[in-house]
């Protein structure tokens, strides 16, 4: 019997990925998205990948900041990969409501999950839960590490990703039934894109191939390709010895301006607006402050030097990711071709 598993959020860019990896491999699927209108945009998305199957994918209208529909999204599947988040760049959303629909997001889902006996609900989490506060702390943290969502120097983003992630494993705990919570906590996540509605994080290389990017702050990331990321959920949906564990998922750290010499080097003609230029830190905190609101988020990260390890993740799923700059390269080659720049 092909086993029936949920993806959150079909409309999302990880999602999709989610979604076309569990098809290649045999699973039945349903997705939620927030309004029937769009069912359409998620299946001609899927559809565009080879070894894909579109008629193997059912959906449910559910949204993450309400009850209706969770209890159908759910009924018959075996396993839910909760990867939605119900909101969008902190920035532009208070952070009393950033927090309160990620955190009551996440424990709908459960609820729902654990009330139809789900044998196993892998929820995406963020590797910025699992992070001392200051990522100007040398040295390299695993699972064990929680972020202190008290810290009065979190951004609203990590903070809700933190208290998303405790909400869940405090319900968990609170039950006594079949279902197992498995985390997640991925890095930036880049890589091609299925459709060029939702771009998400890939909209920074977007930047960078167009021209836009002036230059580039002294930020580094650790990057995780969209495909390694699908394929390490399924890997923790389907291993035994996944259940009540967390996994950091964040591939190898690239300086942005390293990520920028990748680009501007291995595109050829289209790499010729990038810019390797770096900024000082004191300019972009400049910008911050009296120019874009929106860079607020990433000057706590200028010059950061924490890493996170991934041996976890590799000694108990077998999970190999890919090299960063593959990832960056075919993330803005997959964007040129889709015509996004």
């Amino acid at each position: 019997m092909t086993e029936f598993v949920l993806v959150t959020g079909g409309s999302g860019y990880v999602a999709g990925w989610c979604i076309v990896e569990l098809l290649r491999r045999g699973f039945d699927v349903r997705t939620t998205v927030r309004n029937s209108g769009k069912e359409n945009e998620v299946r001609a998305a899927v559809s565009g990948v080879v070894d894909v199957d579109p008629g193997r994918l059912t959906f449910a209208v559910a949204d993450l900041t309400a009850d209706a529909g969770w209890d159908d999204a759910v009924d018959g599947v075996s396993s839910v990969l909760h990867v939605a988040s119900p909101l969008g760049i902190s920035a532009s959303v208070a952070e009393d409501v950033l927090i309160a629909s990620a955190r009551d997001g996440a424990v709908r889902v459960l609820r729902a999950a654990t009330a139809a006996k789900v044998r196993r609900v892998v929820m995406t989490s963020a590797a910025n839960a699992a992070s001392p506060s200051s990522y100007a702390t040398d040295g390299v943290t695993d699972e064990e590490l929680w972020t202190d969502p008290d810290d009065p120097t979190l951004i609203p983003y990590r903070r809700s990703k933190t208290l998303a992630e405790r909400s869940a494993w405090d319900f968990m705990r609170e039950q006594d039934g079949v279902t197992e919570l498995t985390t997640v906590l991925p890095g930036a996540v880049f890589g091609p894109v299925l459709t060029t509605a939702n771009l998400g994080s890939v909209a920074i290389i977007q930047r960078m191939i167009s021209g836009r990017m002036r230059g580039v702050p002294r930020i580094g990331l650790e990057i995780v390709d969209v495909r390694d990321l699908a394929d390490i959920h399924i890997r923790a949906m389907t291993s035994p010895a996944a259940g009540g564990e967390r996994f950091l998922a964040t591939g190898d750290f690239r300086w942005m301006r390293e990520m920028a010499e990748v680009l501007h080097s291995g595109l050829g003609d289209r790499g010729r607006k990038v810019h390797t230029r770096q900024l000082p830190d004191f300019a972009v905190r400049l910008a911050a402050r009296y120019l874009d609101p929106s860079l607020r988020e990433i000057t706590p990260a200028l010059g950061r030097r924490n890493r996170h390890s991934t041996d976890k993740a590799q000694r108990v799923l077998g999970w190999e990711p890919r090299s960063p700059d593959q990832t960056v390269l075919d993330c803005a080659r997959d964007l040129v071709e889709k015509g996004a720049v």
